[in-house]
């Protein structure tokens, strides 16, 4: 059975691991002490909430990462999922679905109206979970990014 919960500092041995596979699978380089100190981070300064998803044992299974956002027209706030990852040995286990599951209810629970997320065009496995657990495409917005960098 999956277990998800917070996590918190004392997780971090537990949690960076998982980021640093997340970007691995991404293609990106490894480095550790900065993959390390950008959790940290964003935990120490309460900028984002990190879901982590267990057996029952304790074993990691798989994380999410959720960025608050805010929408000025509506005046509401809402949530980006912005990282979602399941360990290879544990993919078809249903900690994906478990993961955005827990993150709807904390969604939920913090007042926000809507959970965000992005995903690759080729990403057609996401693309099934996310639309499975009820997430629905945008098809009247397109997004654009400005690399400044």
């Amino acid at each position: 059975m999956v277990h998800v919960r917070y996590a918190t500092l004392d997780d971090l041995a537990t949690v960076v691991p998982l980021f640093q596979a997340y970007r691995a699978h991404f293609g990106k380089p490894s480095d550790p002490a900065a993959e390390y100190q950008f959790v940290r981070e964003r935990m120490l300064l309460r900028q984002s909430v990190i879901l982590l998803a267990e057996t029952e044992t304790g074993h990691a299974l798989g994380f999410s990462q959720l960025y608050p956002m805010f929408g000025s027209l509506n005046m509401v706030n809402s949530l980006l999922l912005n990282d979602l990852f399941v360990a290879e040995t544990a993919r078809g286990m249903g900690v994906g679905r478990a993961l955005l599951c827990k993150a709807q209810q904390h969604a939920k629970a913090v007042g926000a109206v809507r959970l965000n997320l992005f995903t690759g065009v080729d990403n057609q496995q996401a693309q099934t979970l996310y639309e499975a657990c009820g997430f629905q495409r945008d098809t009247a917005h397109y997004g654009y990014y400005l690399p400044l960098s």
